[in-house]
């Protein structure tokens, strides 16, 4: 099925030249050339099978009643253990850094006094809570979880594309494409000396324990509801992690200590794992009609009395304004070059980056600051007129809310697309944990893949389906 592949002048992740394999890929390109289309077709029905046995959905924001299976490709993404080595060393820096920079914008600010980030950047940020002033959360640590979007260009080096810090989703996919995987191509998987995924979410558990300060912790999973698009994955880590799974109305705040109400009575909660947005957790505080939220628990979590990952208040280090700041943020708290670059990128609350947005919009990918999940975005080259036209406006409107970046020729990964195989774009999702001395970064992540041909937009809200992600063990 890999006679007629072609790599279509793009970067391919598996075929160096036509149909010669990079080295990490040999073994399952044998396996693959092994394989009739008849037994890979059966493999990838009993993927499916598996998925809708598990339960695994998400849904859309414009179909909230309706749950989707996660499309999923049999055919896995392979990283190699060297490769690896320096993403890992890159995502543990950029974390150290960006929470460094949280902790001193909320506090000391030193970071503006000494010119680096103008004030004016962070404050007109949505996510800077003046609420968060003058505080430091237990441990301070602000991103505890966090999960940063790489994806390689045309040269085949790793950049990094944006970073999740607020409530990051998909981690759940990771575990699951991994147990199909191994069900499906236990041959291929057992051969191949694969890096672990499965101690996440005891990495996770633990990690709530320590922003506790205690060896084992009453905690939870905080989620907004069954409609919300990622309630499966809240439903999925509480119960790998043994942990209740809490919705606003389960909490209550008495003392400044919060309670989870159970059958025999008020139990308190010391830590939760937060899976709801800043401006709904506390109508006392925040959004005062919020029906999600919990009153007095921003009040409780500012005397101690409960730790909350993620803290509020750090989404103002995952504004993509922010975003174009971070090579000089890694520098100026920890002396260092990045040693992942970013996408260049221009910022429309700058004249002379505005004027030149304006005039190339067409050519270029416009992104709000502050959206997700492929909304809110333009990518020029396949838009309508009509679409970069509200989109010139809409900067000129409001420049302090976009950004611009040049479009990436997104690497590509082979993809069974029906009965064929063919390349299609990926990026990458690795997931950081942010404990005690050293973060912990899961070996590979989320690769999420564009399904459509020519498409660059893999989230699974616009089409897109995922990938089990193969890190392979020292060579």
């Amino acid at each position: 099925m890999l006679s007629n592949y072609q790599t279509d002048s793009f970067y391919d992740e598996m075929f160096a030249t036509a149909l010669e394999a990079r080295q990490p890929w040999q073994a399952l390109k044998r396996r693959l050339d092994r394989m009739s289309p008849g037994e890979l077709r059966y493999r990838k029905k009993s993927a499916e099978k598996t998925l809708i046995s598990m339960g695994i959905t998400f849904t859309v924001n414009s179909e909230a009643d309706q749950e989707r299976i996660l499309p999923f490709d049999i055919i896995p993404r392979i990283i190699a253990n060297q490769e690896w080595q320096r993403l890992e060393q890159g995502l543990k820096q950029r974390i150290i850094a960006l929470n460094a920079f949280i902790e001193d914008v909320y506090n000391k600010a030193s970071i503006i006094k000494d010119g680096v980030v103008p004030a004016e950047v962070i404050f007109s940020s949505k996510d800077y809570l003046e609420a968060c002033r003058d505080f430091s959360p237990p441990r301070g640590i602000w991103a505890h979880i966090s999960g940063t979007d790489l994806i390689r260009g045309s040269d085949g080096q790793f950049m990094v594309l944006e970073d999740n810090l607020r409530c990051p989703s998909g981690v759940s996919y990771v575990l699951e494409n991994r147990e199909v995987m191994k069900r499906i191509f236990p041959e291929v998987f057992n051969s191949s000396h694969i890096k672990p995924v499965y101690d996440y979410t005891i990495q996770l558990r633990k990690l709530l324990d320590y922003i506790a300060g205690l060896n084992e912790s009453q905690a939870a999973v905080w989620t907004p509801g069954v409609y919300n698009s990622a309630y499966y994955e809240h439903s999925f880590l509480a119960q790998r992690m043994g942990i209740p799974l809490v919705e606003g109305n389960d909490l209550v705040v008495e003392n400044d200590r919060v309670y989870m109400k159970t059958t025999h009575g008020l139990q308190q909660v010391i830590s939760l794992y937060r899976r709801i947005n800043d401006s709904y957790m506390d109508p006392a505080v925040f959004h005062p009609e919020s029906l999600l939220g919990v009153r007095g628990i921003f009040s409780a979590w500012r005397k101690g009395n409960v730790a909350l990952a993620n803290a509020p208040g750090t989404g103002v280090a995952d504004d993509k304004v922010i975003y174009a700041y971070v090579p000089e943020i890694i520098r100026y708290y920890l002396g260092e070059d990045a040693i992942l670059p970013n996408v260049p990128t221009w910022l429309c609350s700058r004249p002379k980056d505005q004027q030149h947005v304006l005039s190339n919009i067409e050519n270029l990918v416009v992104k709000a600051a502050n959206g997700a999940g492929g909304y809110d975005m333009i990518i020029g080259p396949a838009a309508s007129q009509g679409e970069l036209a509200d989109f010139r406006n809409r900067i000129k409107q409001e420049p302090r809310n976009y950004i611009a970046q040049p479009v990436i020729s997104l690497s590509r990964v082979p993809t069974m697309i029906e009965d064929r195989i063919e390349g299609r774009h990926v990026d990458l999702r690795p997931f950081i944990l942010y404990n005690d001395s050293e973060p912990y970064v899961m070996p590979g992540g989320l690769t999420r893949v564009a399904l459509r041909k020519g498409s660059l937009v893999v989230n699974s809200s616009q089409g897109g389906g995922s990938k089990d992600t193969w890190v392979l063990e020292a060579e």
